[in-house]
Parts: structure tokens; C-alpha cells; sequence
């Protein structure tokens, strides 16, 4: 087995520490021992270095390589369970119900292959080679699609903070259902709201958070400037998973989605496909609304101008730095 670690090289040894633990029954103070630190300094060390306490690193490595398990090897839950070194299956499958959503039975019932919990330092249980292609490298699709859909929305969002409330709530003239399950997209307000609700619903159901409210959060919540906000915070989430997807090539891994009932399971690369499709197609409707509503835009919402902006950037950090040497 290998584990995948990225961008926190000068902690490797205090993170060495947890994974030589795995396969033993350990605790904090044995952690503390093997890092030739006391119980304490090795707590404060560690949390400021890697962002979660060291028993809790244990721990949720522990369980994805559980759900590793689970889905590609013919072991026994309880074997499995006697390996995450828990003392009975009841306590086991308490655990990982509360980590993955769904028990360990049924977990591997849905023949889920995604296995990493969410988790700040990006520090996970992983099988395969360590592979870090297109890390510092140009743009590539991913980065492409992932990047205009948000620079997009932010911009949407930045325009529709010039207008009033009775602008942003004035019903559309060609109101446009998009799910069968949703009615109409009313209003620009609800159009821009629905696309932030899909990448919260989405970051939730990657990293084990709750349901936003999906049409029902408070007026406070749905200014532009509060939808930006909850933006900034959902994308922060979501690319944090998905980079990690693209990283390892893993596009036709799937995941669960707890938030569904009953829970259901995707590819990573057909729900990224999902998300850019259909809020792509509501940026659509949102421009057209801005124009109606008096706005002026620049370009039509492609991704090339969002290709554009970033060469841009980089042209610009270029004849800096060539001017600094000067």
C-alpha cells in the first residue's frame, strides 16, 4: 500500500509517525513517544503543521483505507474492522456510517472506488502511484472548465450587485425549467442562486457536509454579495476534491452521495461534466437577463475569454519581472 501526500514535505516525519502506526494498537501518548516528543509539544507541532490533531489523522486514515478495502479486495467487513483496529464490528461500522454516510455492507454494495474523506492538509490513504501531472504545468481541460465556470459566476455575481432588489426579483419573461424536479427559473436572483446551490450541494455531498437550503435560504443569504460568499466558500471545497481527482487521473472513480434517498453513486468525471453543463446553461440565461435589465456585458461567457484572462495575468507577471531584472 502507498499513501498519497502532497505539499507538506517539511512534515513528512511527524506524518511518517501516524502511518507507522497504522497496522499497531496506538494511542496519543504512544504517538508522542515514537516522536521523541511530549504528548503535548507533539499535539501543538503537529495540529500547526498539518491541520488536524494526530489521533484524528489516525483515525480517518484508518477508514479510508477501510472503504479501500471494502471496494477492492474480497476481505470480510469484520476482518476489515479488526485491521481499522477497532475492537468490534458494531463500533466499526458506527465509525465508518458517520464518516462515509452509508454502512460498510452497503458501501460496498454500491461498489463506490472513491475512498478519501475530507480534509484540509489533502493528506490521504492511497493505492496507486503518486501522480501529480499537470501540477505547475500548463492548463488543461480541467483547469479550464473548472476555472471559467467559477471566474464566470463571480463575474455574474459582481454585476448583479449594481442592481436593486426589484431588478434582481422582476420575473423573467421566458422562464425556463431546468430539472424536472425544480420549477422554473423565475428570476435572475434565482437563476444566479440556483447555480451557487449547485456547487454547495455538490462540495457537501464531496466532503460530508449537509444539504443547503435548496430555494429557502433567508433574503440575507441571497443578496450578490452573499452569494458570492457562499461561492467562495463552496468552491473553495469542491476544487479542493476535484484537483485532487484530476491529479490522480481518477475521473471514473465513483463517490457516494449520501445527500441523495436513497444515497446514490457517481463518476467524478460525470458529475464535474453535470455541474459545468447545466451552470453553464443557466449563465446563459443570466446574461441574457443582465442585458434585459439594462447591464452592460463584456464577451458572451465562453471559456476562452476566461483562457484569455488568465494568459493576461501571466503576460502581465512576465514584463514585471523582466522589468524588476532590468
Amino acid at each position: 500500500m502507498k499513501w498519497y501526500f502532497s505539499g507538506l514535505d517539511e512534515a513528512q516525519r511527524l506524518f511518517g509517525v501516524v502511518l507507522k502506526s497504522l497496522d499497531e494498537e496506538q494511542d496519543a501518548k504512544g504517538l508522542a513517544r515514537d516522536a521523541y516528543r511530549s504528548r503535548t509539544q507533539f499535539y501543538r507541532v503537529f495540529r500547526a503543521m498539518i491541520e488536524e490533531t494526530p489521533v484524528a489523522m489516525r483515525r480517518r486514515l484508518l477508514l479510508e483505507r477501510a472503504a479501500w478495502q471494502l471496494s477492492r479486495t474480497q476481505l470480510s467487513v469484520t476482518d476489515i474492522s479488526l485491521q481499522a483496529n477497532y475492537g468490534s464490528l458494531e463500533a466499526f461500522t458506527r465509525a465508518f456510517r458517520k464518516a462515509f454516510r452509508v454502512s460498510p455492507s452497503l458501501y460496498r454494495r454500491m461498489g463506490a472506488t472513491y475512498t478519501h474523506l475530507h480534509a484540509v492538509n489533502g493528506i490521504h490513504h492511497h493505492s496507486g502511484s503518486d501522480d501529480t501531472k499537470g501540477v505547475g504545468q500548463s492548463m488543461d481541460l480541467f483547469d479550464i472548465f473548472s476555472g471559467q465556470e467559477s471566474w464566470h459566476m463571480r463575474r455574474l455575481l459582481d454585476l448583479a450587485k449594481t442592481l436593486n432588489d426589484e431588478q434582481l426579483d422582476r420575473p423573467l419573461k421566458n422562464q425556463v425549467k431546468i430539472f424536472p424536479f425544480d420549477g422554473p427559473d423565475e428570476s435572475l436572483r434565482q437563476i444566479l442562486d440556483r447555480m451557487v446551490q449547485t456547487k454547495e450541494a455538490w462540495a457537501a455531498a464531496l466532503t460530508g457536509g449537509g444539504m443547503p437550503p435548496m430555494d429557502n435560504a433567508p433574503p440575507t443569504d441571497r443578496t450578490p454579495a452573499a452569494m458570492l460568499a457562499r461561492l467562495d466558500r463552496a468552491d473553495t471545497k469542491f476544487q479542493g476534491v476535484m484537483t485532487d481527482v484530476r491529479n490522480r487521473s481518477a475521473w471514473d472513480d465513483t463517490f457516494v452521495d449520501a445527500l441523495c434517498e436513497p444515497p446514490e453513486t457517481f463518476t467524478f468525471g460525470g458529475m464535474f461534466a453535470h455541474v459545468i453543463t447545466f451552470n453553464a446553461y443557466r449563465r446563459m440565461l443570466a446574461m441574457d437577463a443582465l442585458r434585459c435589465l439594462g447591464v452592460k456585458l463584456e464577451g458572451v461567457g465562453c471559456p476562452m475569454e476566461y483562457v484569455e484572462y488568465v494568459a493576461s495575468l501571466t503576460n502581465a507577471s512576465d514584463q514585471q519581472t523582466a522589468t524588476i531584472h532590468d
